[in-house]
């Protein structure tokens, strides 16, 4: 006798969808060796804004010389809120400032 329940798209795109989210929950917990990577999810809080971590990502790209634009593709973020935070890392010092540690 088979078992199975009749095919359902919505119930397997439900499963991707928990999947995709048990896989960030994932990286957010497991410790991993300190990374520039712009795209880690630690980097960005739920509603888009950067983390401390985040921030400090940024700074560090521009650390290397990246350019706003750069930096604005790298990270996922608008033009004028790399713009805003070139502004703050000049301020901050640029090269020249204290680095945070990336948690």
């Amino acid at each position: 006798m088979d078992t199975r329940l009749p095919y359902d798209p919505a119930v397997l795109a439900l499963i991707d969808n928990i999947q995709e989210g048990l896989n960030r929950l994932r990286q957010l917990v497991q410790k991993q060796p300190e990374s520039l990577d712009p795209t880690d999810p630690r980097n960005k809080q739920p509603d888009g804004k950067f983390t401390p971590r985040g921030v400090e990502i940024c700074y560090r790209l521009f650390d290397q010389g990246m350019t706003r634009y750069g930096v604005s593709r790298l990270m996922g973020i608008s033009f004028g809120a790399a713009t805003y935070r070139l502004a703050r890392w000049q301020k901050e010092g640029g090269r020249d400032r204290t680095r945070t540690t990336l948690d």
